[in-house]
């Protein structure tokens, strides 16, 4: 079952995550910051609803699944930014185990990545 998704979902959850940010922000005491936020959070929202009536590739990175091939190129894309995170944490991970610290926050973040995969593999395994 494929869910579809309004033009203006992918916009309007950005405008949302730009509004959390903002708060989060000012509760921390950076309120400009937050303001910076919410402008490019509500600029990137912009992009996708105005942007992909003329880029392909816009419409895709709003979420255009109506083609497979913009579907196998998200899902090549989220495995190569997944991959080049999870290198980033265990690189961090070791720097801070070099300098004699524990590790933290980075020890977890790799674990999360790392019990994720493991946990997708076998589910995937299941069910294929």
């Amino acid at each position: 079952m494929q869910m579809s998704k309004s033009k203006w979902y992918l916009p309007g959850f950005a405008a949302i995550l730009g509004v959390v940010f903002l708060a989060a922000q000012w509760v921390g005491g950076d309120p400009s910051g937050g303001l910076e936020s919410l402008a490019i959070m509500c600029g990137f929202g912009a992009l996708i609803l105005f942007g992909g009536r003329r880029s392909e590739t816009i419409r895709g990175l709003g979420g255009d699944r109506r083609d497979e091939r913009f579907a196998q190129i998200d899902l090549r894309a989220t495995a190569l930014a997944g991959l080049a995170v999870l290198l980033a944490v265990i690189i961090a991970a070791m720097v801070e185990l070099a300098r004699g610290h524990s590790g933290a926050p980075f020890s977890w973040l790799g674990a999360i990545g790392g019990v994720s995969y493991l946990s997708a593999v076998v589910v995937l395994r299941v069910r294929g």
